[in-house]
């Protein structure tokens, strides 16, 4: 059932895909539709494979998100080639193309136009993760709680990588690490929903730093090794300016960045493990 959120504003998935996908370079087709397991696939009875990018748009699709923006580089022709319409997955599927980007942040934010006043949905399409209902729980608890967005969070592979999440009693976000040296904290974000008001929040956020009043965010290398603005330091930023921010734990929850080739080696395994 529907909450009350999905009820008045549209959900839509945003999915950036407009990187060059360095770490795995050279790549015979874009990172996004690389095929890396095997399933089941609406219409065909055969098993037929399954690029990275069809795990995310489940996920989504299993939530009842049916419309999705998927925001590309000019180059990057494979990803709508192969996805075309969405048909193939039961959803609406539509291309923003860009020529470049200053991070996930300003591909997010191409498709402001389009969902500045809708419910968002947001994941990347080249990170597989378990369970497969989180985006159903990241909007049960947006349309209950009635903040601005909700992580989904899971146990850190490797703290000095990842955005760690310190989060009060009642999942709450108190603040936000971007890949610290040394941490206590158990908990990093992996996708998201958030409602419009975040949605603004990033679109002025990206505004300052084009302005020049975010210095040391854009280039620094000690958050992103190819010097792009995280997501993370917007959510940091709305954190704290007191946006409310919240999280859902998945304390046996699995997942698995394909962006390296040590990654790419082994999630075939981490798929027939998971059962995905």
């Amino acid at each position: 059932m529907r909450g009350r959120l999905a009820q008045q504003r549209e959900v839509v998935a945003v999915l950036p895909a407009a990187g060059r996908s360095l770490r795995l370079a050279p790549l015979p087709c874009s990172k996004e539709v690389l095929p890396i397991g095997f399933g089941p696939i609406p219409g065909i009875q055969e098993t037929r494979p399954k690029v990275v990018s069809h795990y995310l748009l489940e996920c989504l699709r299993k939530a009842g998100v049916r419309k999705g923006y998927v925001v590309i580089r000019q180059g990057k022709w494979d990803i709508p080639a192969y996805w075309g319409d969405g048909e193939i997955l039961g959803m609406d599927l539509a291309y923003v193309v860009i020529e470049g980007s200053s991070g996930p942040p300003d591909t997010i934010d191409r498709a402001y136009p389009f969902i500045k006043d809708k419910v968002v949905a947001f994941g990347f399409p080249d990170i597989i993760f378990c369970p497969r209902d989180i985006f159903t729980k990241l909007l049960a608890r947006l349309d209950r709680s009635g903040g601005d967005a909700v992580l989904a969070l899971f146990p850190a592979h490797d703290p000095k990588a990842m955005d760690m999440i310190d989060i009060d009693e009642n999942l709450r976000v108190r603040e936000i690490h971007l890949k610290p040296k040394t941490t206590r904290l158990r908990y990093a974000w992996l996708c998201a929903a958030w409602t419009p008001v975040f949605t603004e929040f990033l679109h002025q956020f990206l505004h300052r730093v084009r302005k020049g009043c975010s210095v040391g965010l854009v280039g620094n290398r000690k958050i992103d090794p190819q010097g792009d603005i995280p997501v993370g330091a917007v959510l940091a930023a709305a954190v704290q300016v007191g946006l409310k921010i919240e999280g859902v734990t998945f304390p046996t929850g699995r997942y698995i960045d394909i962006g390296t080739p040590q990654a790419l080696s082994v999630v075939q395994r981490f798929i027939s493990h998971s059962r995905i």
